[in-house]
């Protein structure tokens, strides 16, 4: 589909507060998908093009944090592996759902974001309790590959949410370091994402105009949000996301179901 000038500045826009939002305080998503929505992109390319609009800053984040990731060596082939399974299985379950049945799912699966979002950090100090006083025997360490399998289904079926579920993943998997936390995160989202964007391109669900100017925006948004992160206080930043996102949520449910 072709969209005007006005629209493409708008998903530029909306990509810039996206990119903004996820390297400050996370849920970009929020922002991005419905602007995809709002411009006549139809659900299921829309979710698919804005896995390949964010792809671009996990990558960026990935590479910035490439000092800290190496660390982690030895978990590194184990991470990736794990993380390109579940994406490209996610991506395919969406492929094979219709598109009434996305739109159906989608207000349940921005709850499910919400929620995640919300609670996050509660979630995340109660992971580190109970991964710190587990011992790590094979049923626990069979046990965390699935969860990691998991989360990059999640995020190749559906993009919103990932970064927070694979924070999730890392505090119950026994990581401390807040830095290798956030590289590792990134380094799941551009495996998980990378992959599910191999298959979104073979079956032609990727809307290219609107996902570039989304990307554009994303990348400008994330390159001036360092500057941006020591002004403004992350608790403002995290607030209006909450808001906006329960309100997406709430929108979404009323318009599917009412």
């Amino acid at each position: 589909m072709l969209l005007d000038i006005t629209q493409l500045v708008t998903l530029f826009v909306a990509g810039i507060l996206g990119g903004i939002l996820n390297s400050i305080a996370g849920g970009g998503s929020f922002i991005t998908f419905p602007a995809l929505l709002l411009a006549g992109v139809p659900p299921i390319t829309a979710n698919a093009t804005n896995t390949f609009a964010a792809c671009a800053g996990y990558v960026s984040g990935t590479y910035a944090f490439r000092r800290e990731i190496v660390r982690d060596r030895a978990n590194l082939a184990k991470i990736i592996v794990l993380s390109l399974f579940g994406g490209i299985t996610g991506s395919f379950l969406l492929i094979q759902v219709s598109e009434q049945q996305f739109v159906t799912a989608v207000p349940w699966l921005l709850l499910i974001a919400t929620l995640l979002f919300l609670f996050g950090d509660i979630i995340n100090n109660h992971l580190k309790k109970i991964s710190s006083h587990a011992k790590l025997g094979l049923l626990i360490s069979l046990t965390l590959s699935l969860f990691l399998i998991g989360v990059g289904v999640f995020g190749g079926f559906f993009n919103a949410g990932l970064g927070v579920i694979g924070l999730s993943y890392l505090a119950v998997a026994g990581y401390r370091d807040i830095n290798l936390m956030n590289g590792l995160k990134l380094l799941i989202s551009t495996c998980v994402s990378a992959i599910a964007i191999v298959l979104f391109i073979f079956n032609g669900l990727i809307d290219w105009q609107s996902g570039i100017a989304v990307m554009l925006g994303t990348l400008t948004g994330g390159y001036f949000a360092a500057d941006l992160s020591r002004k403004v206080p992350q608790s403002y930043v995290r607030g209006f996301v909450a808001l906006s996102s329960i309100a997406i949520t709430c929108y979404f449910f009323y318009d599917t179901y009412l």
